[in-house]
Order: structure tokens, then C-alpha cells, then sequence
């Protein structure tokens, strides 16, 4: 490791792996809390599919959900900034069926 590679104090070496870079395409995230955490989960719906599952699960502190939210709210602002404002198109309604459902 060259001195070029060292981190610099205070600074943390993230790396990130090939797979991971790949992300993981998501139309829908579902969000639950409990008194010590935040639960978001990611799921892609496509039409015509009557069944999703959840492509992948993050848990974060309340505190690291709360910078969560200022983060993604400051990108953002940003983006609007550089590419003009997102608009909030009408959304259908999914039904989310998390339980097993019987006909009689």
C-alpha cells in the first residue's frame, strides 16, 4: 500500500465490491419501525405479477434513519436544482397481501 493509499485521520476506507456496485432495482419500499430500529425493505412489483418479494432489507438506528432522511432530502434538493423538479405522478394502488389469503 503506497502512502497515497493510506487513509488521511478521521477518513474511513469504504470499499466497494462488484456485485454490490451492480445494485438491485426497486419500485417500492415498505417501512416499519420499532422503538430501536428502522426496517426498510426493498421490492421490485412488475405489472402483470401478482407476487414480489423483498430484494433486499436495511436496518438502521433511529438516528441513522433520521440523517438517512436529511441526506436523501439535501440530494434531492439538489438534483431539482440541476435538473428541474420531480414531479409526484399518481401512483395505483398496489395491494400488499402479506398473509396467506383463502377462498371459500
Amino acid at each position: 500500500m503506497s502512502d497515497n493509499d493510506q487513509p488521511q485521520a478521521g477518513q474511513i476506507n469504504i470499499e466497494l465490491d462488484e456485485k454490490v456496485a451492480e445494485g438491485i432495482y426497486s419500485n417500492l419500499a415498505i417501512i416499519n419501525h420499532s422503538p430501536s430500529e428502522f426496517v426498510l425493505d426493498f421490492v421490485a412489483i412488475m405489472p402483470g405479477v401478482p407476487k414480489s418479494k423483498v430484494k433486499s432489507r436495511i436496518i438502521l438506528t433511529p438516528q441513522h434513519a433520521k440523517r438517512l432522511l436529511k441526506a436523501l432530502g439535501e440530494n434531492i434538493h439538489r438534483f431539482e436544482q440541476a435538473h428541474g423538479e420531480i414531479k409526484d405522478s399518481e401512483q395505483p394502488v398496489i395491494p400488499l397481501n402479506f398473509g396467506p389469503t383463502g377462498q371459500a
